[in-house]
């Protein structure tokens, strides 16, 4: 299975091609989410429908001739990544940025297991739903706290106790 941090990398440079003005630097994040994929034997594709774009990494093997091998299809290898999201994705650089920022404000006067807390929510807030932290909804919270965090952050026990309150530090600097 490819690594989250991978599977964050490659959503991050697909958003800043998608967002990047000029097309040679839309590629360039292209090629390098490519290479970074494939040092893993994986491959992404954006799909479009009526709805949404939605980002598809699998394993490269899956693939022959540039068409999909329905025998070599296991689901459980693929990973999807909705690129819409609920907020404006093409905003999703500004967006980034913003988060980080307040990640920052918090690791600056709360330290390093807050800090820690509050990178972990502005890459839940922007890769996932293209929204600043501030701009979360209790249920997105929740969401990040109870199923986000434990599953991607690697937690430390400090960190695991301090998470509600690094959400909400995190929504303060966020809004100053």
């Amino acid at each position: 299975m490819i690594p989250d941090d991978v599977i964050d990398d490659a959503e991050r440079l697909t958003r800043l091609a998608r967002t990047a003005v000029d097309p040679n630097e839309a590629a360039a994040h292209r090629e390098r989410r490519d290479d970074l994929l494939a040092e893993h034997g994986y491959t992404a594709r954006v799909r479009s429908d009526d709805r949404d774009d939605t980002l598809v990494l699998h394993p490269a093997d899956w693939l022959e001739d540039g068409e999909v091998v329905i025998e070599r299809v296991d689901v459980e290898e693929g990973v999807e990544i909705e690129l819409s999201g609920t907020g404006d994705a093409d905003e999703w650089a500004a967006v980034d940025e913003h988060n980080r920022a307040a990640a920052e404000a918090v690791v600056a006067e709360h330290g390093e297991v807050h800090g820690a807390n509050a990178r972990s929510l502005a890459d839940f807030a922007g890769n996932h739903y293209a929204k600043r932290v501030e701009e979360l909804t209790p249920a997105e919270r929740r969401e990040f706290v109870e199923e986000y965090f434990p599953r991607n952050a690697w937690p430390s026990d400090d960190q695991r106790e301090a998470v509600e309150e690094s959400v909400e530090l995190t929504r303060e600097h966020a809004g100053e």
